[in-house]
């Protein structure tokens, strides 16, 4: 059986960690390193770091802050925010990332996640597609949620997935933030459409929400989350602790 995966998710902003709901009204956390220091300590499987406007604000990620997370980090990192070239990739792998996410890079130039997978290989290639209902249809969102592209979302990481990425992390920003479970007639959608990981972000308001969410859709192979983290709602291990209590399989940190 699959080891699910908790992953808490850093969404730095100018060098600290920040937080909103339906990706607006971005409040301040703390400092990225710290927090990154304590979730390596304390159970996490992986961590995610998102510059993010870095893509909005078109300039490239801060990698100073980056390697000093790295630094402090004994588990997967994946990477994300302004990354458009293969170049952007190299930068950030040699701060010391796992895994590189892609949005908005791969929406400008979608050849980007096949150059990537051919010189990195597809493990270390995520797609990070924020999605958002308009209208009854699923749409994937550019520059921090900011702009809606138009375009069919299950489409394009079917795509995405097509051209060599080998793993996706799906933001609802219908429920980022909200805390009322994730979103799981969008994470089903997903992942029908592909066969490689697929990573439920957005949502999650409490331990109920992450059972919920591993025992409708088994498929799922991680659950990540940023608030319920950062204030102290839950915490990791009584969020593993009860997972395995639900015959859900879990890595328990000894």
């Amino acid at each position: 059986m699959i080891t699910k995966r908790i992953i808490p998710c850093l969404d730095v902003r100018n060098g600290r960690v920040v937080k909103g709901v339906n990706f607006e009204g971005l409040n301040d956390v703390n400092s990225p390193v710290e927090l990154a220091d304590y979730y390596s300590r304390c159970g996490a499987d992986e961590l995610v770091f998102y510059d993010i406007t870095a893509s909005s604000d078109g300039r490239k990620l801060f990698t100073d802050i980056l390697c000093e997370t790295a630094k402090k980090v004994f588990i997967p990192l994946t990477v994300g925010g302004g990354i458009n070239t293969t170049e952007d990739f190299d930068r950030v792998l040699k701060c010391g990332a796992d895994k590189v996410s892609v949005n908005s890079g791969a929406i400008r130039n979608p050849s980007l996640i096949n150059e990537a997978a051919k010189l990195y290989g597809d493990q270390c290639v995520v797609i990070s597609a924020d999605v958002k209902r308009v209208d009854g249809v699923f749409r994937v969102f550019a520059k921090g949620g900011r702009e809606n592209t138009g375009m069919e979302a299950i489409e394009w990481i079917k795509r995405c997935v097509g051209n060599g990425a080998g793993e996706v992390v799906l933001n609802s920003i219908d429920t980022d933030g909200v805390k009322k479970g994730f979103d799981l007639e969008m994470l089903d959608a997903v992942c029908n459409a592909v066969s490689v990981p697929v990573i439920a972000s957005g949502g999650a308001g409490c331990i109920e929400d992450f059972i919920t969410l591993f025992k409708t859709l088994p498929k799922v192979d991680a659950g990540l989350a940023a608030s319920i983290f950062h204030f102290g709602e839950v915490s990791i291990k009584d969020l593993k602790q009860s997972l395995a209590n639900e015959n859900i399989n879990v890595r328990i940190q000894r």
